[in-house]
């Protein structure tokens, strides 16, 4: 039986230290959640007013985890490069998120003269407002993460010529937006400033800086790994 070289297998799946960060951002939310309940700054807009409750929404809603899941999968195993720029995309605009709710608590009271009935949908959404209260709204994490899920996919090497592929992710991604306002997740301030920070974030993280610098570190991985080979060689 051939032994595993606990060394050598950390190495190969180094990439995947970065999911670390989930030990970061997962208990800062739950604090975020446990102590912003009724001291916040109310987060409102008149179009929210005139958007419906739609309870069938919740269905792309919670589809959302999934696909977040899907994107970091698929790249990590097919392209390591979009990983990458897709944990730097992502976990960037998440601390941001994080630090936006720390130092400037708010949420919203949309929920209220909401009546959920007893069909599936309104149970989902009724299970859904129980354990994820309607504070620390913005930027919408679920609008900002759906859109990093589309590009990752629609940018990995093998996926990006594919077209189903592409309007499967995309109609997705925007069902997931609308969901997060005809469910009263999110208001439409939500929905913006995440579109704003997705459009920010994108030239530091898909950029020509981020490349080249990736180029670079390709560039003198390969010297040491050459030095290292040659290092006892004779000439």
């Amino acid at each position: 039986m051939k032994r595993i070289n606990f060394k050598e297998c950390v190495w190969k799946h180094r990439y995947l230290l970065l999911q670390v960060y989930w030990l970061i951002y997962l208990p800062w939310f739950a604090y975020l959640e446990k102590t912003v309940t009724s001291h916040f700054h109310v987060i409102h807009m008149d179009l929210d007013d005139k958007i419906p409750f739609v309870s069938a929404f919740a269905i792309p809603y919670f589809l959302w985890f999934g696909y977040v899941a899907v994107a970091f999968c698929y790249t990590y195993l097919h392209d390591r490069q979009e990983y990458l720029r897709a944990c730097g995309y992502l976990f960037t605009g998440m601390t941001i998120f994080l630090i936006v709710s720390t130092v400037y608590p708010n949420g919203h009271y949309m929920r209220y003269g909401v009546t959920l009935g007893s069909g599936v949908f309104d149970q989902l959404v009724r299970w859904l407002w129980e354990t994820d209260t309607a504070t620390n709204l913005f930027p919408s994490i679920h609008v900002f993460n759906s859109i990093g899920a589309h590009i990752a996919l629609t940018r990995c090497e093998n996926l990006r010529d594919n077209k189903i592929v592409k309007y499967t992710s995309f109609t997705l991604m925007c069902s997931i937006i609308l969901a997060t306002v005809f469910i009263k997740q999110h208001s439409v301030f939500d929905v913006m400033t995440a579109l704003l920070m997705a459009l920010v974030l994108y030239p530091v993280a898909y950029g020509k800086a981020p490349e080249n610098a990736i180029e670079r570190f390709r560039a003198a991985r390969e010297a040491r790994r050459l030095r290292k080979k040659y290092e006892d060689v004779s000439w």
